[in-house]
């Protein structure tokens, strides 16, 4: 497939990269815009799979840091302390559990509202990339086919210019030589017409007894 005229020369703008095959930069062959894209598209899927894998580590440090804490919030120490110690330090572990369970809460969300979307998205994103993939494909082999009809009409026009061209020069050449022999008879005939017109009486012929044609001499 040619190369199309640049939409943007001045900016990098995908409607000037996608459809046409490009130059690959590192090497002599070349590089179909689409796939510049996919291999784009492809690059993201791997960003997406890092980043499942980010949230669930952090899924996993708030669940173990929630267990932590809501076994650290069932310590027995000071449990025969009374009056003011025992108070605050029911306190402490009434917090510890109150934090403990925000963590919880907080990884229970990590999961619902950005693991499992994202895993979500990432499974759809292949299937979907699959079905644009074949669509792209056969969109870009009828712009081919399309091309190479433009290509092949283009061909068969200049050849039947030209053709015309050379009948048209044939034709003229015939036409200045048929105007050259026209031109030529008619000179002809010229001439034969001063040759053979009427003579004067100096030359009429009288004819003798023997049926010669004799001069009769000018009066």
């Amino acid at each position: 497939m040619p190369e199309q005229q640049l939409l943007k020369p001045t900016e990098w703008s995908y409607c000037d990269y996608f459809w046409a095959d490009k130059k690959d930069p590192q090497g002599n062959g070349t590089v179909a815009g689409f796939e510049l894209l996919l291999q784009k598209q492809l690059k993201g899927k791997q960003m997406q799979k890092e980043m499942s894998e980010f949230v669930r580590e952090r899924i996993k440090i708030e669940e173990e840091y929630a267990k932590n804490l809501a076994k650290l919030s069932q310590n027995s120490l000071a449990a025969q302390e009374e009056g003011s110690l025992e108070e605050a330090w029911a306190q402490v572990e009434k917090s510890l559990a109150d934090e403990a369970e925000v963590h919880l809460k907080f990884s229970a969300k990590l999961h619902s509202e950005v693991e499992k979307p994202l895993m979500n998205f990432r499974e759809n994103f292949k299937k979907d990339m699959k079905k644009c993939d074949h669509h792209i494909a056969d969109l870009r082999k009828q712009l081919a086919s399309r091309y190479a009809s433009v290509e092949k009409a283009r061909k068969a026009l200049t050849e039947r210019q030209r053709d015309l061209e050379m009948k048209t020069q044939q034709l003229e050449i015939k036409l200045s030589n048929k105007t050259e022999e026209d031109i030529k008879k008619a000179q002809r005939k010229s001439t034969q017409t001063r040759l053979c017109g009427p003579r004067g009486p100096a030359q009429e012929r009288s004819w003798g007894s023997r049926g010669e044609g004799v001069v009769a001499p000018a009066r």
